[in-house]
């Protein structure tokens, strides 16, 4: 299992019109082979920031099989006009159990 971490810096003032847009794009994530799971949460200290976890069951199942695909084009005409400046993404893998 792979989490695909990110945060995202939305320009403040349309934090309302991205929320409703990811309301439409997480059906297109969830639509694709490999995905697991998605959480958005909103900073409390930073309004306009938000923290993006996906997990997916590998990672090419993100880097290939997602941002390859025709539907990533759908995903970025949704949620890439609220970004400023563009987000970092990065993937972890595990390294203890999570009821350890």
């Amino acid at each position: 299992m792979i989490t695909e971490h990110a945060l995202l810096p939305v320009l403040p003032g349309r934090e309302e019109e991205f929320e409703a847009a990811f309301g439409q794009a997480r059906a297109i994530i969830a639509s694709k082979p490999g995905f697991v799971s998605l959480s958005l949460s909103r900073s409390i200290e930073s309004p306009s920031t938000y923290l993006l976890l996906v997990e997916w069951e590998k990672l090419e199942d993100h880097t290939v099989g997602f941002r390859c695909s025709a539907e990533y084009q759908q995903w970025r005409s949704l949620l890439h006009q609220f970004y400023e400046p563009f987000p970092v993404v990065e993937h972890f893998a595990p390294v203890a159990p999570a009821n350890s």
